[in-house]
């Protein structure tokens, strides 16, 4: 019998972690606020601008994760064929993804960011604009959120709707807000989570 023993992405794993968290606050402090100066040239309304930014962020993760998914399975089944350890399949197959980052189509999930914003109700943009203009705070999103499913356990941005309770432990509230109102009135940056735990605090807007 051969020994389990970890591979080298969980070796270095909380190393990687800090990497990205890191990266995801440089995001949410700077290349947020550059993306919204640059959609306040189109639209003038600071809370569509937010609105905008938020979604993009959200949506960024969500094909991330997907094209993540589809790329493990196509890695494990791969590997599968010519697999003996010393390492257990799942830790060669996160191994190899760790190294191999590079084959993520990043622009493939951009597109599917921009398809999906651009059917989303929830947000309006100028026709004579196209969401393209985020593309590259969508890119970098995109990248990071792909990075961070190789992390065990791996990190996800927290579900959030307009009218849910203002959570303090998940939130920080905009400037804007009414700091009295308990519903959140829209979402500005999503929160960081770890197994349904907050470790990076979203920014919201609460309004009566």
């Amino acid at each position: 019998l051969r020994s389990r023993s970890p591979g080298r992405a969980r070796h270095i794993n909380a190393s990687r972690r800090a990497c990205l968290v890191a990266r995801f606050c440089f995001i949410y402090a700077q290349e947020r606020f550059d993306a919204e100066a640059l959609l306040r040239t189109y639209i003038s309304d600071m809370e569509t601008v937010q609105r905008i930014i938020y979604t993009a962020a959200v949506e960024s993760f969500y094909a991330a994760k997907m094209a993540y998914w589809k790329f493990k399975i196509q890695v494990k089944e791969a590997l599968a064929l010519r697999h003996s350890g010393p390492e257990s399949l799942e830790d060669a197959v996160l191994d190899y993804i760790v190294c191999h980052k590079d084959a993520y189509d990043v622009h493939a999930s951009v597109k599917e960011v921009i398809h999906s914003m651009n059917i989303n109700p929830k947000i309006s943009f100028p026709p004579e604009i196209d969401f393209i203009v985020l593309s590259t705070l969508i890119q970098e999103l995109c990248c990071l959120a792909f990075s961070m499913q190789t992390l065990v356990p791996p990190l996800d941005v927290a579900f959030g709707i307009d009218g849910e309770l203002f959570n303090e432990t998940k939130y920080y509230r905009n400037s804007d807000s009414d700091f009295t109102a308990a519903f959140v009135a829209y979402h500005i940056w999503p929160a960081l989570v770890e197994d349904d735990v907050v470790i990076v605090k979203g920014e919201v807007v609460t309004k009566r």
